[in-house]
């Protein structure tokens, strides 16, 4: 049911689109109704949920709203007939073989190997870069199953859920239709890469000069890396005393050190410009919702704004969609959403100075920021901004604090690199190719990079959470306009030295320098594996999953692996501070009030009540980091399941049991305890 209910909103998407869209390409229509299905998906059951709660009864409500949307675009549609295939079409779908293919391939293996792989033992294993954050997503998209909306953080209960957290109900939708928890999250996250792959692609076409353009534009976005493999093979060519090949003990470093990849060594590199489908696309599953959702905004925003296309393309049904695609951004992913605006107020500010009339174009961008901030700002207000000033409240100045030169100034206590070295080393050449095309005059380059220069500026001196290093997210979104430049620059130099018979072998000299960082990154990713859960804490989490309520509350350790919240989706009383803390939530009361009751069960007893607790959980983790009072958790609580690996309590209902003992204590006859 869960793949029907995704083949029927895609089908949806594509009907819309090509009722609305007709004018624009094929491939183009085809991959926007891809992701209109996509976005109809995350939204409207989200939408039901807070009526019904994130069950059927959404979703079957959310189907009928994709029915009438459907009518509604038929009635709305344009008459024009629609552009058929053709050379051009033709030409960018072998392209797309080219690249797409063996990335989706790529990322297919990897959100399979990343994804609570199981193994023959029955462990459930993740890969170097979803060890950390997978358990989370894993809490939200079990976590949501029939709950109630406004959702609250199921490792915080009583927390408002203020995380841009549609990307992971997307996941929901397919594990409450019968899919596996695994495929739930591989299905959606696979397709998900596909459309960032071909949304680029088609983007490129469009901004660049096409032909080879466009695979060096999608090559350099998704194979970013650096200059990162320079330290790790510097003096590469030499032997060691013991005779081994020095270059393959430090290949081996690579491949089976954690974080050493040359696109990922904070320490003590600073490289820091991860290679966006190991460290991004495939980790973090909001920053790949919102890419797969961004992606085409910018491209509506081209189609409708600029000069080259707005006469084939443009009209008012693209402007009336993009406001809506962009308005329903943030609850996907707010970086996407804060980097689309401010790309567009950078096409605002280029357009209003270059054009003849200003009015009219003031008016097309006043009514795209009215559709999109109307539908935002409930958004905004509801959940994002209530996270920053709760945030604020815990610890001053940890949102929207002034910090230049992002990760190289760590903290704003010093850079550690020089401010252009730190971004050669990291981006590579494609930056310095990037500075050197900014000073040629052609109007569309100017233009493209008047969209990106707001979001550098803005990711450049502004943090705008604690982690400093999320500010990457807006910075990946500003390299893919640049990629646009770069590649068309990269065209013009090489038809510049059409007089060099050696262009070719120079060409195939900078294939290693722009793209062996990001190879030897993937490589690495592809090769990684950590246990995440072992086969007995599987079998809690299942146990959990199937004998408990899904609105009983367990108290546990703080541990970021944990079957209850991630494989059962019940709800903790606090979870790690490796979310919490950066999500600005002070977790310190809730972690001391655990602390006291394991090592002290009867006489914090009352914890109990204070969070409401139904379960308690004891495993490996809470056994090695408290001194557990396993006798006083014998005369709260009945144990229900135990195994190697932990322990379940079920809490007795102490109100009865005290007013139990109170009848049955003697008393003196005149109702005072004897």
């Amino acid at each position: 049911m869960g793949v029907v209910c995704l083949l029927f909103f895609l089908a949806c998407g594509l009907f819309m689109v090509r009722c609305l869209l007709p004018r624009h390409p094929v491939l183009n229509r085809i991959w926007l109704g891809l992701c209109l299905g996509l976005l109809l998906l995350m939204w409207l059951p989200a939408l039901f949920a807070f009526l019904w709660g994130f069950g059927i009864y959404a979703h079957i409500a959310a189907g009928v709203s994709a029915c009438l949307l459907c009518a509604l675009s038929y009635v709305l549609r344009d008459r024009q007939e629609a552009r058929a295939w053709d050379e051009r079409e033709r030409q960018l779908f072998h392209q797309m073989l080219f690249v797409c293919l063996p990335l989706t391939v790529l990322g297919g293996y990897l959100q399979y190997t990343h994804t609570l792989r199981v193994d023959e033992w029955g462990n459930w294993n993740v890969g170097q870069s979803t060890y950390g954050d997978l358990p989370m997503h894993l809490a939200f998209v079990t976590g949501l199953k029939n709950a109630s909306f406004p959702p609250e953080y199921p490792f915080f209960p009583g927390q408002t859920l203020s995380y841009p957290f549609l990307a992971d109900s997307l996941s929901t939708t397919f594990y409450l239709l019968g899919c596996s928890l695994q495929l739930s999250l591989i299905l959606p996250g696979t397709l998900e890469m596909l459309l960032c792959y071909m949304g680029v692609m088609v983007l490129a076409r469009d901004m660049t000069e096409g032909k080879g353009r466009v695979i060096l534009a999608a090559l350099l976005f998704f194979l970013n890396g650096g200059l990162g493999f320079l330290y790790d093979f510097d003096q590469a060519a030499g032997y060691a005393p013991d005779g081994s090949l020095e270059v393959m003990d430090r290949l081996r470093f690579i491949l089976e050190g954690y974080y050493k990849t040359p696109t990922n060594q904070p320490d003590p590199n600073n490289l820091r410009w991860s290679n966006i489908i190991a460290d991004l696309l495939i980790p973090q599953r909001t920053l790949l919702g919102g890419y797969c959702m961004a992606i085409p905004c910018l491209y509506l925003f081209y189609c409708v704004f600029s000069p080259e296309k707005r006469g084939e393309r443009g009209g008012l049904r693209g402007l009336v969609l993009l406001g809506i695609w962009a308005g329903l951004l943030p609850l996907i992913h707010t970086h996407s959403f804060l980097a689309l605006a401010l790309a567009s107020f950078g096409g605002m500010v280029y357009d209003l100075l270059h054009e003849q009339d200003r009015k009219t174009t003031l008016r097309k961008y006043l009514l795209y920021a009215a559709i999109a901030g109307i539908l935002a700002c409930p958004q905004l207000f509801g959940f994002t901004f209530r996270q920053v000033f709760e945030a604020r409240e815990v610890r001053q100045g940890s949102f929207l604090t002034f910090q230049f030169n992002w990760v190289n100034n760590p903290g704003g206590e010093g850079m550690r690199d020089f401010y252009v070295w730190f971004y050669v080393k990291n981006i590579g050449i494609p930056f310095l190719l990037l500075l050197l095309a900014a000073f040629e005059k052609r109007d569309r380059w100017r233009r493209i990079l008047s969209t990106v220069l707001p979001i550098v500026l803005a990711a450049e001196l502004i943090r705008f959470q604690p982690n400093e290093y999320d500010n990457n997210k807006l910075l990946y979104l500003a390299y893919l306009l640049s990629c646009m430049v770069i590649s068309d620059y990269c065209g013009e130099l090489y038809n510049r030295l059409s007089g060099l018979r050696s262009r070719k072998v120079l060409c195939v000299l900078m294939v290693p320098v722009f793209f062996l960082s990001a190879v030897l990154t993937l490589w690495r990713e592809a090769v990684s594996s950590y246990q995440a859960f072992n086969a007995e804490a599987v079998e809690a989490g299942f146990f959990v999953r199937d004998e408990t309520e899904e609105d009983a509350v367990f108290l546990s350790g703080t541990q970021h692996l944990n079957p209850v919240s991630s494989i059962a989706g019940r709800r903790t009383v606090c979870g790690p501070d490796l979310w919490l803390y950066w999500h600005g939530i002070d977790t310190l009361e809730r972690k001391t009030d655990i602390a006291l009751f394991l090592t002290d069960a009867e006489g914090n007893k009352e914890v109990l009540s204070k969070y409401g607790v139904d379960y308690i959980y004891v495993s490996s983790y809470e056994r090695s980091s408290y001194a557990v009072d396993w006798d006083g958790l014998d005369q709260i609580g009945d144990i229900v399941f135990e195994n190697g690996e932990a322990t379940v309590y079920r809490v007795r209902d102490l109100t009865e049991e005290n007013e139990e003992t109170e009848e049955e204590t003697p008393t003196d006859g005149k109702g005072t305890v004897g």
